[in-house]
Order: C-alpha cells, then sequence, then structure tokens
C-alpha cells in the first residue's frame, strides 16, 4: 500500500467519459466502463466518478450506470454528483460505492454532512472545494452548479466541513483543471496547514514530480484527470496510469 493515493477522476455528462480544460470545453475521451476496467488492470488505488452536469441539471444520480460502475471496479470507488439526501447516499452505499463526494449540497446546508457521517461515518463522505481566482488573484469558493463564485471565505467553508463530519476534503484549482500545467502548490500547502483530516489536490496535474510536490505540499492524496486520459503534446486519448513502483519509488522519501 502506497503511503499516499494517486487517484483517477473520471468525470461523467450525459453517460460518456469527458474531460473538461478550466471547467469549460469538456471534450468526450471514451467510454466510463472500459476506462474503469483499464484502470483495474493497472491496479489503481482509488477511483473517483463525478457527474458533472446532474447538480446543475437538479438530477439525481444515475443508479443503473453507476451500479455498473461499482460491479466493474476492484478498487474502492468514491462517486459525487446529484446528491441531496440522506437516502440517495445510502441508495449509493448499496450499489457498492464506499465514498460519496458532496460540493453543491454542502455550499447550500452542511447539515447533510452531518447526516450521512453520523449514518455511515465520517469516511464516507468527502466535500470538494472548487477554488477559483478573480481578476485581482484573489482565491475564491466556486459553485460549479451555477457557474459562479461564492462570497464565503474558502479557509472557512473547509473549516466547516471538517466541523460538520466531513472525513476527507478535495481541494481543486479550477484555474489549472485539465492544463496539465502543475498544481496550484500554494493552495494546497494552505489548504493542508487548515484542515485536520486528509486533503486529497486535484487541478492541474501533468507529471510524477507534480504528484510529488503536491505531496509534499501536505496532500494526502493526489487526484487527476488529464494526466490519466491524454498523452502527448496533441492529447491524444490514451488512458494510462504509473506503475507500482514507480510510484513507491516517487512517494517513499516523501
Amino acid at each position: 500500500m502506497l503511503k499516499h493515493r494517486v487517484i483517477p477522476c473520471l468525470l461523467l455528462r450525459n453517460g460518456g467519459l469527458v474531460k473538461t480544460c478550466k471547467f469549460g470545453n469538456p471534450k468526450y475521451v471514451g467510454d466510463p466502463i472500459n476506462a474503469i476496467r483499464i484502470f483495474n488492470e493497472k491496479e489503481v488505488d482509488e477511483l473517483m466518478v463525478v457527474d458533472i452536469l446532474a447538480s446543475k441539471e437538479g438530477r439525481e444520480p444515475n443508479y443503473a450506470l453507476i451500479e455498473q460502475f461499482a460491479g466493474e471496479c476492484f478498487m474502492p470507488l468514491c462517486y459525487g454528483g446529484g446528491i441531496r439526501s440522506v437516502e440517495q447516499a445510502q441508495q449509493l452505499f448499496a450499489l457498492g460505492v464506499e465514498k460519496v463526494c458532496l460540493q453543491t449540497a454542502a455550499l447550500e446546508e452542511l447539515a447533510l454532512v452531518t447526516q450521512i457521517a453520523e449514518r455511515f461515518g465520517s469516511q464516507a463522505v468527502l466535500v470538494c472545494a472548487d477554488i477559483k481566482k478573480d481578476w485581482l488573484g484573489r482565491r475564491q469558493l466556486y459553485a460549479a452548479a451555477r457557474g459562479k463564485t461564492v462570497s464565503r471565505p474558502w479557509r472557512t467553508f473547509l473549516e466547516e466541513c471538517v466541523a460538520a463530519g466531513a472525513g476527507e476534503l478535495v481541494v481543486n484549482s479550477v484555474d489549472r483543471d485539465g492544463t496539465m500545467a502543475g498544481m496550484d502548490i500554494e493552495l494546497i500547502r494552505e489548504a493542508a496547514a487548515a484542515l485536520p483530516v486528509p486533503l486529497i489536490a486535484l487541478g492541474g496535474c501533468g507529471s510524477l514530480a507534480d504528484i510529488k510536490a503536491a505531496v509534499a505540499a501536505g496532500a494526502s492524496a493526489v487526484a487527476a484527470g488529464a494526466f490519466f486520459v491524454f498523452h502527448g503534446p496533441h492529447r491524444a486519448v490514451l488512458i494510462t496510469y504509473p506503475r507500482y513502483q514507480e510510484l513507491e519509488t516517487l512517494l517513499s522519501a516523501t
């Protein structure tokens, strides 16, 4: 078992697998079931699947599709998108999902985080905080479903999520999403220093060196999308994952 998890983050849009860049221009990259099978073969630590339209469109999770994912997954599966009640979370757990990831619902009412944590344990509920810089370079909390920044201070929101019962926090840099240009190390460092629970860093990973830098900055785990689905300067679609030995060597000294 690696000291730090390295997690592919797959984005769903209308049942297909897509990759965005700075939360826009979704590019179709294939069938999610096929991607899960490839990640199984590559012995991935954990898998995160997020439906990027469910909350925006006011939909529940696609339970039939998620059941297929859980049936294929050999690794722990985390699902996010459209979760607004304990009953929906319970249905997802019954299908084989191990963790649920909240964002829209957590921004609106943290009580749901508490309810899920009290019923299923804090390890079963994550909250994702999307962070976007404004025109002055100030980091703002971003509500992806509404496409708007939120006036609430982002560090305060992270602390409130932990107090509500979240077992892990995902901190995602909107400005780095899909760019593969390197992670926001300063953001990771600030978030990790403020959190007593594991931090999953997301956004901008383009190399093994980026993973190592994020862990050195305090991330307990690193999630990535484009890094695992694109290859080469022309961003050809090729689903990949580093060999276990590569990651072990990379992270053993961190």
